[in-house]
C-alpha cells in the first residue's frame, strides 16, 4: 500500500494518560513501514518538551525511542517557559520537514489543546501590556457590564460565547480587537484541519483506566521519581512545576506529607485529569474511536488511516457545527 507522500495525512492519535497511546504510535509506525510508508513520532504532550522530566511525564523509553524516530522531545529546560503559540509553531515546522522528506508524522499526545493546535485552525493573537492596562482601569470604573456591552458591539459572536461576568475574558477580547483589528471569534478555535489530518482516540473502560495509572503510578515510585524530583527541583520553572505530580514530590520533600501520601494524591489527581480528558476530546466529532484492549486495535487504525488517506472522511471536515467549543476551551488565546 505505498500513497503518494502529498496524499498522506497526519495521524493524531489522542486519549487520557495512561490509555496506550505511546504503544499504539510505536506499532502504527511498524506498520505503516511493513506497508512501505515511513512514519515519524511528534510529541503533543505539554510536558514531555522538557529535559531532565523523564520518569514524571512517562516519556518515551530509550528503547522506544530507538525503535521509531520521535520528535519535539527533550528540546527546552525545565526552567524555561512552553506556551501554545510556541508550540505550534515548532510543531508545524517539524511536521513540515517530515512530509518533505517524504515521512508520515504521527502526532501524540494527552494534552488536547497542543494536539489541536498543531492541526486545527487556531490562532494566538499577542498582548499589548498598555492596551490590557486600560481595559482593566476601564472595567474597575465602568464595571464588566460596561466592556460587555461594548463586546456585544463590536463582536455579538464572541459576545454570545462568553460569561457577562467574567471581566477577565471580555477584556482579552476586547484587547484582541483593538490589536488586531479584526473580531475576537476570528481567532477563536475551529473544528478545521489546516493540516490535513485523521484522529485516532484510545478509549477504554474507567475500571481498567484507574487500574492502568495505578499501576503507572507505582512504577513510577519505583523507576525512581523522587530522585528525579530532588535532581531538577532548583531548575524547575513556573511551568514546568505544573506538570502533575511534582508539587505532590516536592511536598513530601519539604516534610509536608509522606510518600505515601504523594503517590496516592497522584493517583487521585491523574484519574481526575483523565477525566477531564475524555470530557475535552469527547466535543470533537472527528475523532475516530477504537479501544483500547481490542486485539485488533493496531490492524483497525492502519484501515482507518488508509480510508483517511483514500479522502473517505473529508465530508466530516468539512461540516462540523464548531459553535459549542468555545465555551469550553476558557482563556485560550492567552495560552
Amino acid at each position: 500500500m505505498e500513497t503518494n507522500s502529498s496524499e498522506v495525512r497526519v495521524v493524531s492519535i489522542i486519549g487520557p494518560t495512561a490509555s496506550g497511546k505511546t504503544g499504539l504510535s510505536i506499532a502504527l509506525a511498524k506498520g505503516l513501514a511493513q506497508l512501505g510508508q515511513k512514519a515519524e513520532i511528534v510529541n503533543a504532550d505539554a510536558y514531555q518538551m522538557y529535559r531532565l522530566m523523564d520518569v514524571g511525564t512517562a516519556k518515551a523509553s530509550a528503547s522506544e525511542q530507538a525503535a521509531v524516530p520521535h520528535h519535539m522531545l527533550d528540546i527546552i529546560d525545565p526552567d524555561e517557559t512552553m506556551s501554545v503559540a510556541r508550540f505550534q509553531k515548532l510543531a508545524r515546522e517539524e511536521i513540515s520537514k517530515l512530509q518533505s522528506q517524504g515521512i508520515r508524522p504521527i502526532l501524540v499526545g494527552g494534552s488536547g489543546l497542543y494536539a489541536r493546535a498543531v492541526i486545527d485552525d487556531i490562532s494566538f493573537p499577542g498582548t499589548d501590556p498598555k492596551v490590557r492596562s486600560q481595559l482593566e482601569r476601564r472595567a474597575e470604573h465602568e464595571g464588566a457590564g460596561a466592556l460587555y456591552d461594548e463586546l456585544k458591539r463590536k463582536d455579538p459572536e464572541a459576545a454570545e460565547r462568553m460569561d457577562p461576568h467574567n471581566a477577565r475574558r471580555t477584556i482579552r477580547a476586547l484587547e484582541v480587537i483593538e490589536i488586531t483589528g479584526r473580531p475576537y471569534s476570528a481567532s477563536l478555535p475551529r473544528y478545521r484541519y489546516v493540516i490535513p489530518s485523521v484522529q485516532i482516540g484510545l478509549d477504554l473502560p474507567r475500571e481498567e483506566l484507574d487500574r492502568r495509572i495505578d499501576i503507572r503510578t507505582e512504577q513510577m515510585r519505583e523507576q525512581g521519581f523522587v530522585d528525579e524530583v530532588r535532581r531538577i527541583r532548583p531548575q524547575l520553572g513556573v511551568t514546568a512545576s505544573r506538570a502533575l505530580g511534582y508539587s505532590q514530590i516536592e511536598a513530601y520533600l519539604d516534610g509536608e506529607m509522606s510518600e505515601d501520601e504523594a503517590f496516592a494524591d497522584i493517583a487521585q489527581k491523574t484519574k481526575r485529569l483523565a477525566r477531564k480528558q475524555m470530557g475535552w476530546f469527547g466535543r470533537d466529532p472527528r475523532i475516530h474511536w477504537l479501544n483500547a484492549l481490542d486485539k485488533d486495535l493496531v490492524e483497525k487504525t492502519l484501515d482507518i488511516v488508509s480510508r483517511a488517506d483514500a479522502g473517505e472522511f473529508d465530508e466530516a471536515d468539512a461540516h462540523v457545527n464548531d459553535h459549542h467549543v468555545t465555551h469550553h476551551l476558557g482563556n485560550i488565546a492567552n495560552q
